[in-house]
């Protein structure tokens, strides 16, 4: 018998030994506050689907028309013949929708990030990257070839520091952050990071992965909160989380989206999204632009739960928006509190090591405007059970 994936099955169990393997689970329902898993309903406290619309009536119709005119697939890359009106339509909606000049979606988030570094940024330049931005951000500052400095966790000083320390090094650089950080739920002060990059004439981009449908007016996103439209040079964002649907989004000025459909490896060498991808967005947009009874829904169902939750003697971090870490310490206790909330039937997943750094390990709860009061109790009540029972909380 061959021995030469030996290491990757020793590597697997080393993963389980330390809790640090992920159990996936099987979704048999639409997305929304309960899923059915093996037969059986859960409360849903893990989806990213912040304003419940994964499974709305009126993106699901626009999906079905899209169909029905268009068919299921693009057929080939956007510069050959993938590109339909739908995509175009849906780029001039969101760049209206985000106040922007011009964006140019893509196939996800992550390839929206590998595709506007590496274009942006090559040998001779730098990148100042806050610690704990996401992986698709750490892998396109690897792609593009750059220098990567990274600076401490939305800590000014430390980014005018390390700045200041490469100055004449480089011949161009780009800051780089997440806007909500999508583990601990905290909120980069990208008014402040905006300041140093204007002092130092340096590119700034943020990723508004959970910022768009969650911050500013309606959720336009972390721009509109901080109201530094027209200052940003990239705003990074994923149509998969509070839009409900699935892709990635870029949005700045024309002449950066410009470039990236002639450089963007991802839109150059990767077929489209769907029609009906395309169709549900802009259905999304549609919600988003026609009330802020969603957004507002979510914001109260968030401060609801991190309250009581407080209330009860839960750690939830540093978080400052929906997203509501559970934190626990160490990766076996995570998993352990995670089956045991299974039981209880809620499904909220384990965050670990690599995930989150070694010592952080934490339940992270994803609250949602599809939750109803009686929904967030029955969480509440879960936490309870299995907190006193794993000695988390007397």
């Amino acid at each position: 018998m061959s021995t030469h994936l030996n290491w990757i099955q020793e590597e697997i169990q080393a993963l389980k030994d330390a809790g640090f393997y992920n159990q996936i689970r099987t979704i048999s329902s639409p997305q929304g506050a309960w899923l059915v898993i093996d037969g059986q309903r859960y409360l849903n406290f893990c989806s990213n689907n912040y304003l419940g619309l994964a499974n709305h009536p009126r993106l699901v119709e626009a999906a079905k028309k899209a169909i029905d005119q268009y068919g299921v697939g693009p057929g080939a890359v956007r510069v050959i013949s993938g590109t339909n009106d739908l995509h175009i339509e849906l780029e001039e909606r969101m760049a209206r929708f985000k106040g922007v000049e011009a964006a140019i979606t893509l196939q996800s988030g992550f390839q929206a990030n590998t595709a506007v570094i590496p274009a942006l940024i090559g040998k001779k330049d730098y990148i100042f990257s806050d610690r704990l931005n996401h992986a698709s951000i750490i892998d396109g500052c690897r792609l593009s070839g750059g220098k990567v400095v990274p600076y401490e966790h939305c800590d000014m000083a430390s980014l005018d520091e390390v700045i200041r320390q490469n100055r004449g090094q480089f011949r161009r650089a780009l800051i780089i952050t997440d806007g909500v950080f999508s583990m601990d739920g905290d909120v980069a002060p990208l008014d402040k990071i905006y300041a140093i990059a204007k002092k130092y004439d340096l590119l700034l981009m943020v990723d508004d992965a959970h910022g768009e449908g969650v911050l500013g007016k309606g959720g336009r996103g972390i721009v509109d909160h901080f109201d530094l439209h027209g200052k940003v040079d990239i705003e990074v964002g994923t149509l998969s989380k509070a839009f409900g649907v699935v892709g990635g989004v870029v949005a700045g000025s024309a002449t950066i989206i410009e470039w990236l459909r002639q450089r963007g490896r991802p839109f150059t060498f990767s077929s489209a999204v769907t029609p009906a991808d395309a169709a549900a967005c802009l259905a999304a947009i549609d919600l988003l632009e026609s009330s802020t009874e969603l957004v507002d829904r979510l914001w109260e169902n968030a401060c609801y739960f991190k309250a009581e939750m407080k209330k009860l003697g839960f750690d939830t971090g540093v978080s400052t928006t929906p997203i509501t870490p559970v934190m626990l310490g160490e990766a076996p206790l995570a998993q352990q509190f995670s089956r045991a909330l299974f039981e209880a039937g809620v499904f909220a997943m384990a965050n670990s090591y690599p995930i989150v750094p070694q010592g952080k390990a934490r339940i992270r709860v994803m609250i949602s405007a599809s939750h109803a009061r009686e929904d967030l109790d029955r969480g509440l009540e879960a936490f309870v059970q299995v907190g006193k029972k794993l000695g988390v909380i007397h």
